[in-house]
């Protein structure tokens, strides 16, 4: 059953410290879990369902049964470890500080979070323990540098990848502190079996015993349904939760990782490591994925650049992080306050409701652009190189606001995590940090006969132009007559014709950010 945090268990027999589970969904290479195994009191291992983010969701939303099943197997294999897993179903803020008192806790340890509400939460937090003598240890790991551990010359944060990712290689190769021993961990780098090794060597959990934990709630007794993430790559098998479905994708990406350059753009390749929604929810540390890809670089010559560029990639993520956390205006404002004046379409504007529509289900008559948005749809992932060309499209194209795209896809992607999300949003509108710029803009119908040559994945995704030639495919209201009564795709009836002329939008595109431009950057 569900521990309940108003419930008031017997006073405890002996004090005992609480970690508190939350993006870090595993036992091996786990901070916490190493910082709580330096202290002599019981370790009761938390997770908090949070209301005030559940409530927020979809009924049928895939990230909450992934969460789910990962639970259950986290819960399976602590209490074969002699352990068990506490698992509250309520708002964090109120449910932790009663919990920690209830049940003796000393402290209370668990990993840092860089988003500006569960920063508030854990302010909250840790204010209602101090106030019954209790600690709220945070330890570093979602990534290996944070915050302002990297800095430029002057002794600001970085605002613009390429010197960032200098410094963090910099920095990892003379073995900064950060990189040698994140979050009280021994090695971090070097050790991921650090937890897991002492597992067996942990007390047996009374604490959790005498609330009578031995099952999950039912995501019905949750208020949602059950839904099987449908896996990446298209296919009817569904997406994998659990650290061991991380730890496989991680194997097979090894095999691949050489290639990784060359096939990363390809949607219909197999070219992606797959890792995102495990990365998100900490099903699989970044050090170990680090790990893997510096191992390649240093023993592999073969695979050496295929695992740089992959690496190149988990140190975006990480600049994300490090511009979120010191810069948290942008969740909702332009990092560059100036694209703040760019006057997007109005909600009000006629033509608004039938473009953001036309987006969201995948009808905008380009075809790459749709099976991109119907791939975010169907299974809840979409291939990096998607976002840029959908992102690009709704802003450059339809002329909407950033913000409306990047909040479609935090109710979409299992994978969402708000620092990389709206990094990639503002990335692709122009409006962030080291972003593309303005006047670059993606043409729709070129990425499609670039990336998906063959139409692979836009026939997968959009089957009713299955049977257009691979020339015809991209820009089907280019086609003659003659191939589309052959291939029997009738424009405006089982296909949209184009929302906008791409030319046209983009002089408009132009335009709006010349008029910014023009009163001063």
């Amino acid at each position: 059953m569900t521990a309940n945090a108003s419930k008031s268990p017997s006073a405890p027999s002996s004090p005992c410290q609480l970690v508190w589970l939350r993006r870090d969904l595993r036992l091996e290479d786990h901070a916490a879990l190493s910082e709580a195994l330096q202290h002599a009191e019981p370790i009761v291992p938390v997770f908090v369902l949070d209301r005030d983010i559940l409530d927020g969701l979809p009924t049928a939303d895939r990230r909450v049964a992934f969460l789910h099943e990962t639970l259950g197997m986290l819960q399976a294999e602590l209490v074969q470890a002699g352990g068990g897993l506490l698992v509250v179903h309520g708002r964090a803020h109120q449910a932790m500080p009663a919990l920690a008192k209830a049940l003796g806790a000393v402290r209370v340890i668990c990993a840092e979070d860089y988003e500006p509400r569960a920063i508030e939460r854990d302010q909250a937090v840790a204010q209602a323990l101090a106030a019954n003598g209790i600690d709220l240890v945070q330890v570093q790991d979602q990534c290996v540098f944070a915050k302002q551990q990297l800095l430029t010359g002057a002794g600001r944060p970085f605002s613009v990848f390429t010197p960032y990712k200098n410094a963090w290689l910099k920095a990892f190769t003379d073995g900064h502190a950060a990189a040698r021993s994140t979050a009280g961990l021994a090695s971090a780098l070097m050790d991921p079996g650090v937890v897991t090794s002492r597992l067996k060597a942990m007390p047996a959990q009374q604490s959790i015993e005498r609330y009578g934990v031995s099952q999950l709630p039912n995501l019905s007794e949750m208020g949602f349904a059950s839904v099987e993430p449908a896996a990446p790559q298209g296919k009817a098998a569904p997406l994998q939760a659990g650290p061991r479905a991380a730890q496989a994708l991680l194997q097979d990406f090894v095999g691949r990782m050489g290639q990784y350059k060359d096939a990363r753009d390809f949607p219909a390749k197999k070219g992606p490591s797959y890792l995102s929604v495990h990365l998100r929810f900490g099903t699989i540390s970044t050090r170990e994925c680090v790990r893997q890809a510096m191992g390649l670089i240093q023993t592999d010559p073969a695979q050496s650049v295929g695992a740089q560029t992959w690496l190149s990639e988990l140190i975006w993520r990480e600049f994300y992080f490090q511009i979120l956390a010191n810069f948290p205006h942008v969740v909702s404002q332009s990092f560059k306050p100036i694209y703040d004046r760019i006057e997007w379409l109005a909600e009000d504007d006629p033509r608004f409701e039938s473009r953001w529509q036309a987006w969201c289900t995948g009808q905008t008559g380009y075809p790459l652009v749709d099976a991109g948005m119907r791939q975010l749809n169907q299974t809840g992932y979409m291939h990096n190189r998607l976002r840029m060309v959908v992102a690009s499209f709704l802003t450059k194209d339809l002329g909407i606001h950033w913000l409306r795209g990047e909040r479609y896809f935090a109710l979409q992607l299992n994978d969402y995590d708000l620092s990389a999300n709206n990094g990639g949003w503002q990335w692709a509108a122009s409006t962030g940090c080291d972003a593309q710029p303005y006047f670059r803009i993606f043409n729709p119908v070129s990425q499609s006969e670039k990336f998906d040559p063959k139409g692979q994945f836009i026939r997968r995704y959009v089957p009713e132009l299955t049977n257009l030639s691979d020339k015809d495919i991209h820009a089907p209201w280019l086609a003659p007559a003659i191939s589309l009564q052959s291939a029997d795709v009738k424009l405006g009836e089982h296909y949209p014709r184009p929302v906008v002329d791409h030319a046209q939008a983009r002089a408009e595109t132009l335009a709006r950010f010349a008029v910014v431009k023009q009163s001063g950057d």
